[in-house]
């Protein structure tokens, strides 16, 4: 079974690796498409384009940030050595430039030290095939870590967007028969009200009928309730289906909406328009929830 996931979450992994500790941290939030944004040390940084397809893979939708820090385990990567001709080139020109123009011989260690280079970095050739497969591998495990987490919250999403599906279900039942009752109500108080005005004249039977099913036809909402009704059950097979459906929640939602719209411009009755906006304001809260769903 495909669960849903949450577009938020956040995931750590630290691994050390053929000498090199390796520190990788995934944080996202909600967006409408995948952002994914990795701040690579330099060492690595050729494998940006490996580590967003890795993100690419597991993600369909948020502003994913990936962070990697390295540490070498081993000091010996990098010799440093002290470039004697260089060095002794600076002091021939210095002590030259104390005697031919009587500058203070302020010559130093620290000083030496910062003229160009004093010094020679050597570093050993990097095997950078190795290393970006080192790095996948902790790359993969934060990600499993963010998916867990993900999946936790998409499960409370899962739970809280069934729960109002069976809200509005009761609340659609209530106006179907609110609706079915007002229909009744009219006919009686037209022929009340026919008797009152016509009093002791026989009162037409077919025109109360007529007159009850025009406003029975005004105000039904059969069509949008069965529709509103077809879409909860969608939702709900999508939830059962899982994986990536958020943009599709947020379609089913506008179909939803709509009919929730008509169903109100029809009701006539107070306490029935009351029932509706109560649906509406359900399915605004699903629609707030939809956001986090990848």
């Amino acid at each position: 079974m495909t669960l849903i996931k949450s577009m938020t979450g956040y995931g750590r992994a630290v691994e050390t690796v053929n000498g090199r500790e390796f520190t990788v941290e995934i944080r996202s939030v909600n967006n409408r498409y995948l952002d994914c944004s990795v701040k690579l040390p330099r060492m690595v940084s050729f494998g940006e384009d490996a580590v967003k397809q890795a993100v690419k893979a597991s993600v369909s939708r948020g502003k994913v940030d990936v962070f990697v820090t390295v540490r070498s385990e081993n000091a010996a990567d990098t010799t440093i050595t002290l470039n004697n001709a260089v060095v002794e080139g600076y002091l021939k020109a210095m002590e030259q430039m104390h005697t031919q123009y009587g500058v203070e011989n302020d010559i130093s260690v620290a000083v030496l030290s910062r003229m160009p280079e004093v010094f020679t970095i050597e570093k050993p050739q990097v095997d950078e095939e190795q290393l970006l497969s080192d790095l996948l591998g902790v790359v993969n495990q934060a990600l499993q870590s963010y998916d867990a987490m993900r999946v936790t919250e998409g499960a409370a999403l899962d739970a809280d967007l069934r729960s109002r599906g069976q809200t509005i279900l009761s609340l659609v039942s209530q106006v179907e028969q609110g609706n079915a009752q007002t229909v009744v109500d009219y006919r009686a108080r037209l022929e009340a009200k026919l008797k009152e005005v016509l009093e002791n004249t026989n009162i037409d039977e077919s025109r109360i009928l007529t007159e009850a099913a025009i406003f029975a036809d005004k105000v039904a909402v059969d069509e949008e309730t069965v529709r509103l009704r077809s879409h909860l059950e969608q939702m709900n097979q999508m939830l059962t289906t899982g994986g990536a459906m958020g943009r599709k929640l947020d379609f089913l939602l506008q179909e939803m909406n709509r009919e929730a719209n008509t169903i109100g411009s029809k009701c006539t009755d107070v306490r029935l328009a009351r029932i509706v906006v109560d649906i509406k304001a359900e399915l605004e809260k699903i629609r707030e929830q939809t956001q986090n769903i990848e």
